[in-house]
């Protein structure tokens, strides 16, 4: 789910805003927030916490059983609050590499022909894709104003990527189509 442009020191520093908390609780609030991608791995939060302690960004605020394994609580610190600011100040780079799954495994089609035919790689891509715009267009009907904004505006980054690629996916069709009209004229 991560790239090089998402970073998960920042949005570590962003879970522990709302109030200290375990690494269990990170993860699991992280999922809450994003619950169309995919969840954070425990390894992966423990060891972005214990780079934010090192690094200053977070502390460790107690440590505490509660009747079950030992739990080691993480509070953002004044220079972690300054790190996730000047983190949202930049803006986000366009996603415009091409290195999406979507796009690569469309090229690999292309160019490599014996392994499957492009145009049912491109024919599933897009029937899934479809599958997945319905499914998120009903978490939002009802005509009600969406309680969830957070979710909501989720949602609709989703569909709209979708979308795009659709309309790429369209565009990939026609041209194996005109492909395949000039190699049948030669």
């Amino acid at each position: 789910m991560y790239g090089p442009a998402v970073s998960l020191t920042e949005l570590h520093l962003a879970l522990l805003l709302h109030g200290p908390r375990h690494g269990y609780e990170v993860k699991k609030e992280h999922d809450s927030w994003f619950p169309e991608g995919r969840p954070l791995a425990f390894g992966q939060v423990y060891a972005t916490l214990g780079r934010l302690v090192r690094d200053g960004l977070a502390e460790v605020v107690e440590t505490r059983s509660d009747g079950g394994p030992e739990r080691t609580v993480y509070a953002v610190t004044p220079a972690g609050r300054a790190r996730l600011d000047a983190w949202l100040a930049e803006p986000a780079p366009p996603t415009t590499t091409g290195a999406e799954d979507i796009v690569r495994k469309t090229v690999v089609a292309l160019r490599a022909p014996a392994l499957r035919a492009a145009s049912a790689v491109v024919l599933r891509q897009r029937a899934a894709h479809l599958r997945h715009m319905r499914e998120l267009q009903s978490l939002d009907e009802g005509g009600a104003r969406p309680t969830d904004t957070a979710g909501h505006l989720l949602r609709r980054h989703a569909l709209l990527h979708l979308d795009a690629d659709l309309r790429w996916l369209d565009e990939a069709v026609d041209a194996l189509a005109a492909d395949r009209s000039r190699e049948g004229a030669r």
